[in-house]
C-alpha cells in the first residue's frame, strides 16, 4: 500500500520552528485525536497522544515536530533582518535560500549575502559564516517594522515534491517521523496493544532534546523508542564505510549515535520483528549527531528499554531533503509490530 504524499506533504509544509510549535501542534492534534484514548499538552507543549494497552507499563515513541529555523535578532536602518540560528546549519546551505518570517503575518524574503563579484581574493577563499547572510524583505525599515519585531520565529520555504520513488522537501527532518508516528497510531486505531503507548511529538530537538528530556520525565516509560531521519551518504564520492545508510535498502535500526547506545535486547527484539515480518531494514550507526531516543533513553527513574527507527535521508539539513516512500513504509511497519510485539520477547539481561 502507497504511503499518502499528500499528508506528508501538509506536515513537511507547515512552519514550526524549536521553541515556535504552535502551527504544526494544532495540524497534530486535530489528525490524532481521533485515532486514539487520550490527548495531553504537557507545559512544554509536548503533544501525548496516548493509546491504552492490557497493561498499564507505558511505551514512549518520540517524534520531534520542530524543524531547524531562525530567529530575528535585529532590523536594521535599510530593512534588512540578521537572525540567529535555531538549529544546526551548514552555511553555505543558506546561499540563495527563501525564508518566511513568521511576524504579524507571514512575510516572504530571501537569504542576501555579498555577492562573489565584489568579493576580494581572500574573501573568496572563506568559508562561508551564518553572520555573512541577512534577510531582504524588499521593504523599508519603517514597512519592515509594521510586520517584523526581534523575536519573530523564521522558517524556510520549500514544498515537497516527488523524485522517482523519493520524496524531496525542506524539513524531511523531522516531519517525516511526525508523518510514520501518525499513520502508525491510524493503523493501530482498531487492535489491541499489550502496554499503554505514548505518542509523544516533541518540541525543541534540534536545539538540544529538550521537550523529550522532559516527557520522558513526565511519562516515566519502561520502553522507548525514538523516531528521526538519519544519514545517507549514499552519493558521488563515498566510500563503503561513510554511507551510514542508503535510500532503498529498508529502515534503519539504530545500534547507536553520539547521545545514544540503543539497548542491545530493544535492537535484538527490533530485528527478529524486522525479519519475522519481511520488513526490510538496514543497521545504523552514526557517529555524530543525537535524537529524542537519549531523552526517552535514560531521563526517568531507572532508564528505558530503547532503540530507535531511523528514515535514511539525504542531503540532511538543507531544503532538499530526500527520503525512499519505501523506506517511510517499511519504518511504519517496524514501529506498528514492534509495538504489537512488545509482549512476546525475553527482556532478561543475558
Amino acid at each position: 500500500m502507497p504511503i499518502n504524499v499528500s499528508l506528508l506533504k501538509e506536515i513537511c509544509e507547515t512552519a514550526g520552528a524549536p521553541g515556535y510549535e504552535q502551527r504544526i501542534r494544532q495540524y497534530i492534534i486535530n489528525e490524532v485525536s481521533p485515532l486514539v484514548d487520550e490527548i495531553k499538552i504537557n507545559n512544554m507543549g509536548n503533544v501525548y497522544a496516548i493509546k491504552k494497552g492490557k497493561n498499564p507499563k507505558r511505551v514512549m515513541v518520540g517524534a520531534h515536530m520542530d524543524e531547524i529555523g531562525f530567529i530575528v535578532t535585529h532590523i536594521d536602518d535599510n530593512g534588512f533582518v540578521r537572525f540567529h540560528t535555531l538549529g544546526g546549519f551548514d552555511p553555505k546551505t543558506l546561499t540563495a535560500q527563501r525564508v518566511i518570517i513568521h511576524g504579524k503575518k507571514d512575510v516572504m524574503g530571501v537569504m542576501g549575502a555579498k555577492p562573489i563579484h565584489v568579493m576580494t581574493t581572500e574573501e573568496r577563499a572563506k568559508n562561508p559564516k551564518t553572520t555573512d547572510y541577512f534577510i531582504d524583505l524588499g521593504l523599508s525599515k519603517e514597512e519592515v517594522e509594521k510586520l517584523v519585531e526581534i523575536g519573530n520565529p523564521i522558517t524556510r520555504a520549500g514544498e515537497l515534491i516527488e523524485m522517482g520513488n523519493c520524496v524531496n522537501c525542506k524539513s524531511i527532518d523531522n516531519r517525516v517521523s511526525v508523518f510514520i508516528l501518525i499513520e502508525t497510531l491510524r493503523s493501530l486505531k482498531d487492535k489491541e496493544v499489550p502496554y499503554d503507548i505514548y505518542g509523544v511529538f516533541t518540541v525543541q530537538e534540534e536545539v538540544g532534546i529538550r521537550g523529550a528530556n522532559v516527557s520522558s520525565m513526565d511519562i516515566q516509560p519502561y520502553f522507548g523508542f525514538g523516531l528521526d531521519t538519519t544519514i545517507a551518504y549514499d552519493v558521488p564520492g563515498a566510500q563503503a564505510h561513510e554511507k551510514i545508510t542508503s535510500l532503498g535498502m529498508g529502515t534503519a535500526i539504530k545500534i547507536m549515535d553520539a547521545s545514544t547506545i540503543s539497548d542491545y535486547r530493544m535492537v535484538e527484539f527490533m530485528k527478529q520483528t524486522a525479519n519475522k515480518h519481511n520488513i526490510k531494514w538496514q543497521a545504523e550507526i552514526l557517529t555524530a549527531g543525537g535524537t529524542d531516543t537519549a531523552g526517552i533513553q535514560r531521563m526517568n527513574d531507572g532508564g528505558a528499554i530503547s532503540g530507535a527507527v531511523s528514515i535514511p535521508t539525504r542531503h540532511l539539513h538543507q531544503v532538499i531533503e530526500m527520503a525512499d516512500k519505501s523506506d517511510i513504509k517499511a519504518s511504519i511497519d517496524l514501529l506498528e509490530n514492534c509495538l504489537l510485539d512488545l509482549d512476546k520477547f525475553d527482556w532478561s539481561f543475558s
